[in-house]
């Protein structure tokens, strides 16, 4: 999930409470005020009816200009004595007019006439529904609510675009970081103190991976360099013990296996350095070079090489297919495609080569699907095979990146099918 809608998520669940806890606290404090000023129309209007019936005076009538009922009602002593002298409450009135109850605000007092008889005054007057108050405020709260967290969210969204800007550009460039490429510089537009330092932290630490790289590479180049000549003196050395020698028939074989041994490490040692050479960008000089040629001369040379197990071509080629690239890397990267697929496949099985659409693919059966997120890197093999050290597809990147072209491994019908595509 984005940090962006991990946030807008966030400020949903924040504001939920928090306006449920406003819409609560708003809802007494209305009830509350409501109250107030009711009490007090009431208080006022049975102090007229008290007045007017001390003074004998003409008592309000009912529907008055006036929505107020009232009763008054003859009470003893104990009466009086045993019960509150003003009281507020809420209660069902009848209305005879409407014939139907509805919700009203009463008071009740005590008071005395001249003669010392006690009366009791109840006044009452029209109110709302408190349902349909809950009702209405429940509504207004979530469009409320609704209208605030599309509001907020679409500022924040707005402000957290802007400021996240730089790191934004900082996650694309990382994108697009390829060690040892030709990589622009971090970033670095900002006034932002911690972007700064964020910034400069990722350029040091892309220095340093540099550094290092270039120093692996340089090792790597060095060492194959180095060990070519040990190498081929071992080799000639083991040949002259074989033509010079008599030998017994185990020694013979023994030596025979350490030439074996010592002729895949000099061929895992030349593959290393053509890969070093490589990523060092060592074939700058490019000439026309006829792809679909290439794939006929190498179909009969691998057709003698693995004609004792019987593998067997399918190939679909244009009559040619020109392109711009080092010959050598070409043909590095059109025979580790079609050799592959000669080793990893078993005796009789049909090796499928297909150019079209400026795509070269190239396909053998197989059991199960390689690892698509290894296949291409070095050393890595799916089924360990004799005349394989696994540099073969970290070749064939190494060539495609070099002039960039794509690469991919599908897993189709039981078939590996390798394919290499020009802009």
């Amino acid at each position: 999930m984005k940090l962006i809608f991990r946030i807008a998520l966030r400020l949903s669940a924040a504001l939920l409470p928090l306006l449920a806890l406003w819409a609560g606290l708003f809802y007494y404090a209305l009830m509350g005020q409501i109250r107030d000023e009711t009490d007090d129309a009431l208080w006022d209007y049975s102090e007229l009816v008290i007045l007017r019936m001390l003074g004998g005076e003409r008592l309000p009538q009912l529907n008055e200009g006036s929505n107020n009922s009232y009763s008054i009602t003859p009470v003893d002593s104990l009466y009086a004595a045993t019960h509150p002298r003003l009281e507020y409450y809420d209660a069902e009135v009848y209305i005879p007019e409407k014939e139907e109850t509805e919700p009203a605000r009463v008071m009740t007092t005590l008071f005395q006439d001249e003669d010392g008889l006690y009366y009791e005054l109840k006044v009452a007057t029209p109110t709302f529904e408190k349902d349909d108050l809950l009702a209405t405020i429940f509504g207004w709260v979530v469009f409320l609510y609704l209208v605030l967290l599309v509001t907020v969210i679409g500022i924040t969204i707005l402000v957290f675009q802007r400021s996240m800007r730089p790191l934004y550009d900082l996650l694309e460039w990382l994108d697009d970081y390829l060690p040892g490429g030709k990589n622009r510089p971090v970033p670095n537009r900002t006034r932002i103190e911690e972007f700064r330092r964020l910034n400069l932290a990722a350029q040091q630490a892309v220095d340093r991976s540099e550094a290092l790289y270039q120093q692996q590479k340089q090792f790597i180049g060095n060492a194959s360099h180095e060990l070519q000549t040990p190498l081929a003196v071992l080799s000639g050395r083991m040949e002259w013990l074989l033509d010079h020698t008599e030998l017994t028939e185990e020694q013979m074989g023994e030596v025979l296996q350490m030439q074996r041994t010592l002729k895949h490490l000099s061929r895992l040692n030349k593959t290393l350095l053509l890969l070093t050479k490589i990523d060092n960008r060592q074939f700058p000089e490019s000439t026309t070079v006829d792809i679909a040629a290439l794939v006929r001369e190498q179909q009969e040379l691998y057709g003698e090489i693995f004609s004792a197990r019987d593998i067997h071509w399918s190939v679909s080629l244009p009559e040619s297919f020109p392109v711009r690239m080092n010959k050598s890397l070409a043909s590095v990267l059109v025979t580790n495609l079609m050799k592959n697929a000669c080793l990893h496949s078993e005796p009789g099985a049909e090796v499928q080569v297909r150019l079209e659409n400026r795509t070269l693919t190239v396909s053998n059966p197989g059991a199960a699907p390689l690892d698509q997120e290894q296949v291409f890197k070095r050393f890595y093999q799916g089924a360990k095979k004799e005349g394989s050290n696994g540099l073969g597809l970290a070749l064939v990147k190494a060539v495609a990146d070099y002039y960039g072209l794509s690469i991919a491994y599908r897993f189709l019908e039981g078939r590996h099918c390798f394919s290499v595509s020009w802009p």
